[in-house]
């Protein structure tokens, strides 16, 4: 896509986005996506504070020193995150039309269609767009770590964590009432799934160098989905203080 193109498609996705979002929403998506500040790219044709949010985002992203296909993935990951589902059809349109490949678009989907717990999306996704599938991995299992460590409020790290916490009997955190046999097997499970993340992915990441242990783009994608289950089942999970008992 040229310059020139990016300039319609700034104008035009940001009139047709302008009542369906927000300038805050607008910048989150941006900064959870791009590395730089967004600029200022003046535009008297421009009357609406979030077409020009949007204008000025997709112009600073054009500036960048990528190739068409590293900046095409990086339009379609923000804009992701700001189309609601009604304006979809009209956005993707408009990319088709812009010159967006197919390929980018269907690398887009491989990801988005997963339905990846926010932190996944927040803090995964440009690693995972950048081709760094190791880093991606790596990183999602110490969200996730962090996330048990806090919601529990537990020190111990690692294999011990998890399965301290997610005990049946003596664990802070219970997703199932932990009183039928199948309440107790479900939620040791997730501890044992849990140990499993930090032995098979968490200790090996942290310790090998990424050349020595290559993590492919289908494994990458297979993984986080695990990590999004666990994370997802650990928002369910409620706090349960040991000083109750």
């Amino acid at each position: 896509m040229d310059s020139q193109n990016y300039r319609l498609i700034a104008i035009q996705i940001g009139d047709a986005l302008k009542y369906s979002t927000s300038v805050k929403e607008i910048d989150r998506a941006a900064n959870s996506v791009f590395s730089f500040n967004c600029e200022d790219f003046p535009n008297d044709s421009i009357s609406s504070v979030r077409a020009k949010k949007i204008h000025d985002w997709i112009l600073t992203l054009a500036k960048q020193k990528l190739t068409p296909d590293e900046r095409n993935k990086f339009l379609c990951k923000f804009l992701d995150l700001i189309v609601p589902d009604e304006n979809k059809e009209q956005i993707n349109n408009l990319l088709t039309n812009a010159g967006i490949t197919e390929v980018s678009k269907k690398e887009l989907s491989e990801f988005t269609n997963r339905k990846f717990h926010p932190e996944i999306v927040k803090n995964c996704s440009k690693l995972y767009f950048d081709g760094h599938y190791f880093h991606a991995v790596f990183e999602a299992a110490k969200i996730y770590h962090k996330l048990v460590q806090v919601k529990s409020q537990s020190t111990k790290d690692g294999e011990a964590l998890m399965l301290q916490v997610w005990n049946p009997e003596k664990g802070t955190l219970k997703v199932t009432k932990c009183i039928s046999l199948t309440d107790k097997n479900v939620q040791e499970g997730i501890g044992f799934l849990s140990a499993g993340l930090m032995r098979a992915i968490r200790n090996p990441t942290a310790h090998e160098p990424a050349h020595l242990w290559p993590i492919t783009k289908e494994e990458c994608l297979d993984i986080l989905s695990f990590v999004s289950f666990l994370m997802k089942k650990l928002d369910e999970a409620v706090y349960f203080s040991q000083d109750c008992k």
